[in-house]
């Protein structure tokens, strides 16, 4: 940089303004004096090469070195004996399941920052974390909000500074309209510290009220890693999707000792609460996992299927076609209407190969519930299982349907019907059970559901099955059936007793009776063959079964954008 000033100053004040030049502008200076045409003085930068070299050389001080010790004894998590009892168990201590789950070849790429590290830091007692971990993280190409419970500290249970993080988290996850994921591992509430958290405004009852909004805004998933016991076990159930691993986790509203002092029942953790008891019996829970990396792997299938909000559309991938050919749809369907046959069949000839992914398989397994892709596109499917007690609809099949069908509606994901169902089962012990309640909110949920429906009468569609199956009445985008499709208010054998019992009887010749009764049934059964019901509109279409696959391609991709109006009230009453 080059300066004049005028003649007059010393030598001592030319000096002094150079080097304050120099150190002001970051270069180096050279001063002229009056007219000269040499510079009078010549001052090196301060931020010389040498100079900088010297600022790049500082390193971490002592006070950083202390934070980072700091940090790494927090991450050691509780004591080393509870530690080592985790790989006792055959479970991994909690930042080594982060690692698992967010890691990229071992290491914590994506995690992208924690929150809360320091809770109860100056606590008497060591509890690292205060034992429940918070914050956000990258899981297959998506952002996701966590917790994790520490079980090497107070065997994961909560306390005040724990419960603060979790509602945080919570309610960050309300603002930016991210995922959640639970992994759970929690014994309960400390109930020598209920003081800090129970009862408060912002305690641990206010998970529930959070869960609650955040449901149906964002997808939930709680994974459980162990015993979720009292408070504990309503985060999975209020969860859209709840992953158990075998062996490992269960989940109760009390522990067995608490339960043997209620009750006097003596029991162990995982007939109380396992997941024997809620996937097949409860149907809290929607899949086992075999082991912790299973579990990793079940959740990335699910989240293929789920958009990162109700705002967001299901992300679409490049179709496949069905693992084996709509060609053999229809030798798949008996022709007998009173066969059975297992419906997974003809939904390996519709939806892309492998992308049917099952949920709750063996609650109310009268009817398959699962998220699958046609085209590329996320489908809810909703299908009746003749292989199951003639897929008739019993009270916890219809549970588990209503759920499904609410929470693909909440998420935007399109539904499929394939109904091939004799109805709702009629006897003593299904009214005791709640049939009619539960069918009730089948019946609700799909009429509130909003999505692109299509509904395919595969072959039987009796009584309030079609209701409940989304049939015409139920604002479907389309009703087709296949050409082995009856609709009725009951079957054949049942009407002509109901109608001709007694002219029947009146018949005394066996051979006459037995033919006259084949003839009311034949008459009856082309009353309600689906052409019948093509040809005064019923429906919409009745499709060769070959041709199913590219007909619901078709109409998915055509009505995927349709708006449906709803009624102008806060909400409904059922659910």
């Amino acid at each position: 940089m080059n300066v004049r000033i005028p003649e007059g100053a010393s030598e001592e004040e030319i000096a002094a303004i150079a080097e304050a030049l120099a150190r002001h502008v970051e270069d180096t200076v050279e001063l002229y004096v009056g007219d000269a045409t040499e510079p009078t003085i010549t001052h090196e930068s301060s931020a010389s090469p040498d100079a900088t070299d010297a600022e790049d050389t500082l390193g971490p001080t002592e006070r950083e070195e202390r934070l980072r010790e700091e940090i790494a004894d927090i991450e050691r998590g509780g004591p080393e004996k509870y530690r080592d009892r985790l790989e006792e168990q055959g479970k991994l201590f909690v930042r080594d399941r982060l690692n698992l789950w967010f890691g990229d070849d071992g290491d914590t790429s994506g995690l992208l920052f924690e929150d809360g590290k320091f809770a109860n830091f100056d606590s008497e007692d060591r509890l690292p974390a205060d034992g429940l971990l918070t914050g956000a993280a990258e899981f297959e190409g998506r952002d996701v909000h966590f917790m994790a419970n520490d079980f090497s500290v107070k065997a994961g249970s909560m306390a005040e500074k724990g419960v603060e993080k979790f509602l945080r988290m919570q309610q960050r996850a309300l603002k930016t309209g991210k995922p959640v994921f639970y992994l759970m591992d929690s014994s309960g509430g400390r109930i020598d510290q209920q003081t800090g958290f129970f009862a408060n405004r912002e305690g641990v009852g206010k998970y529930y009220y959070n869960h609650s909004r955040l449901s149906g805004r964002v997808p939930q998933i709680c994974v459980l890693y162990g015993p979720c016991i009292a408070g504990a076990a309503y985060t999975p159930v209020f969860s859209d999707f709840t992953v158990m691993v075998r062996d490992m986790s269960a989940m109760a509203i009390a522990s067995p000792r608490m339960v043997e002092m209620v009750t006097g029942e003596e029991i162990d953790l995982q007939a109380l609460g396992g997941p024997e008891v809620h996937t097949r019996h409860s149907g809290s829970a929607d899949l086992v996992a075999e082991d912790e990396e299973h579990a990793r792997e079940l959740v990335a299938q699910l989240v293929s299927y789920l958009p990162n909000n109700s705002d967001e559309d299901p992300p679409q991938t490049a179709g496949k076609a069905p693992a084996k050919s709509p060609d053999g749809i229809d030798a798949v369907v008996p022709a007998d209407p009173n066969k059975g046959y297992d419906m997974e069949r003809v939904i390996e000839r519709v939806v892309d190969a492998g992308s049917f992914f099952e949920l709750r398989p063996e609650y109310g397994a009268e009817i398959l519930t699962g998220f699958a892709r046609v085209d590329g596109r996320p489908v809810g499917v909703v299908a009746n299982q003749p292989a199951h007690r003639a897929g008739a609809i019993f009270p916890d099949a219809a549970e588990k349907a209503a759920e499904f069908v609410w929470t693909c509606d909440a998420y935007n994901v399109p539904l499929l019907y394939l109904c091939d169902t004799p109805g709702f089962m009629a006897g003593s012990q299904v009214e005791k059970e709640g049939i009619l309640e539960q069918g009730k909110k089948m019946i609700y949920a799909t009429s509130a559901a909003t999505v692109p429906k299509q509904c395919v009468v595969v072959r039987k569609a009796y009584g309030a099955g079609i209701y409940a199956m989304s049939g015409p009445a139920y604002d479907p985008e389309s009703t087709l059936a296949l050409p082995s499709g009856e609709i009725a208010i009951m079957g054949p054998e049942a009407a002509i007793n109901a109608v001709y019992a007694n002219r029947l009887a009146d018949i005394e010749d066996e051979e006459e009776r037995a033919e006259r009764e084949r003839e009311l049934r034949e008459q009856f059964r082309e009353d309600i063959d689906v052409r019948r019901m093509a040809s005064d509109v019923v429906i919409d279409e009745v499709i060769p079964p070959s041709d199913l696959r590219t007909e619901l391609e078709a109409r998915f991709a055509f009505y995927e954008s349709v708006e449906k109006d709803v009624p102008d009230k806060k909400h409904g009453t059922v659910l």
